[in-house]
């Protein structure tokens, strides 16, 4: 029996409640749009690889010829090792934790929360109805004031240089952006791997771009006639010339971001303009923290089996199960009333929908609806009224 349990039960990462895409048994995680990375693998891989067979053949014709192709046996090798370095850091970045941050189940207990009325907070399990907590809380950081903020998906102050990311629906440790080219957040886990793609894409392109113009420079009947007969040294250039824009600009940004210990989100935000960074510790230190420092464990063990406060919220409620506190407390009320004074309300009372009741005798505008009288006030009967009329004559008779 126990086994069946266990069979049944799901992982973490079956329940995630983010937009991730997860493989091998949660081993691998992505972001939704982890499609996009074939399309980089195409962009990257297409030129080098048009680039590598453009090199063989010229050492197939120097063979021929007698020439010594050493020189383009290297050229060779160092363009297919800095292409594979640079899928594989394309891989290692889009398919690791970034640094997602565990969600509660319910939220915070704080000195600082205070009762009021909060729709927004009574789904929860109805466990703090009427909860609401500051927006911001302060926090010391190197001797700094730093506000964090809370945050209403996740249930927790983030951590500072937390963020959320809409795109992913998680909040990520030392979030940087999500960028769309490796399907992923960038974060603190994976944001070494991401400058590491970028600066070795910058140097692959900048060595195809090069060496194509080497090999134009060898032909003997010149370089300019070289470029009309060799159309594909011509699309390598060209290409590489307009890409080497676009990746080397992002690596030069980020090497600036890393020396001074910013991430893109506080960057663009403006946020150490006016105010000194309270995480800047010198450019060597700076960098050590990047490059050389040890990459801090996932908060989350996606292949662990998950708990049954994480399922909670993913199982499927019956819609007239769902009722706010309020209306709870108001059906119990009514039931022990009525048990007390010896009147049992029939069933299809105590069921009955009071909202619905409500929204129907809501008015438009100004214009007036014909509310009649409830069918549930009982009006004394005219017999009634005779009885106590006779009794009272007696009594003036007496």
């Amino acid at each position: 029996m126990a086994e069946e349990g266990n069979q049944k039960q799901k992982r973490l990462y079956q329940t995630w409640k983010g937009s991730n895409r997860f493989f091998c048994g949660g081993r691998l995680i992505f972001g939704p749009d982890v499609s996009s990375i074939f399309l980089t693998v195409v962009m990257i891989g297409g030129p080098a690889l048009t680039f590598c067979i453009k090199v063989f053949h010229t050492i197939s014709v120097n063979e021929k010829d007698g020439k010594d192709s050493f020189y383009w046996y290297i050229v060779l090798f160092v363009a297919a090792l800095l292409t594979c370095l640079d899928i594989l850091f394309l891989f290692l970045t889009s398919s690791r934790d970034p640094g997602i941050i565990p969600r509660n189940t319910k939220p915070p207990e704080s000195d600082e929360a205070f009762d009021m009325n909060t729709p927004s907070m009574e789904w929860i399990n109805d466990r703090t109805p009427h909860l609401r907590l500051p927006k911001t809380k302060e926090v010391i950081v190197n001797g700094h004031s730093v506000n964090v903020k809370y945050c209403d998906t996740c249930m927790l102050y983030r951590a500072p240089r937390a963020s959320h990311c809409s795109i992913c629906n998680n909040c990520v440790q030392k979030f940087d952006h999500h960028c769309p080219w490796v399907g992923q957040c960038i974060g603190l886990r994976n944001y070494r791997f991401f400058y590491m793609f970028i600066f070795t894409s910058t140097v692959l392109c900048l060595y195809v771009f090069g060496f194509s113009w080497v090999h134009n420079a060898q032909n003997k009947e010149g370089v300019l006639k070289a470029l009309q007969k060799d159309i594909l040294s011509d699309v390598l250039i060209v290409y590489c010339f307009i890409t080497v824009w676009f990746v080397g600009g992002l690596s030069v940004f980020h090497f600036y971001l890393i020396c001074t210990n910013q991430t893109t989100y506080e960057n663009f935000r403006y946020r150490y303009d006016k105010k000194e960074n309270p995480y800047h510790k010198g450019m060597g230190r700076n960098l050590q923290e990047v490059f050389l420092s040890k990459i801090p464990p996932s908060l989350n063990n996606f292949r662990a089996f998950a708990c049954e406060d994480e399922n909670m919220a993913t199982e499927a409620t019956d819609p007239d199960d769902v009722r706010t506190s309020k209306e709870k407390i108001d059906i119990e009320m009514g039931n022990k009333l009525s048990e007390s004074n010896g009147i049992s309300l029939p069933e299809i009372l105590q069921n009955l929908h009071y909202d619905e009741l409500e929204g129907n005798s809501k008015t438009e505008g100004n214009v007036d609806l014909d509310i009649q009288p409830s069918p549930f006030i009982f009006e004394p009967d005219k017999r009634d009224e005779e009885v106590i009329a006779r009794e009272t004559e007696t009594i003036h008779q007496v």
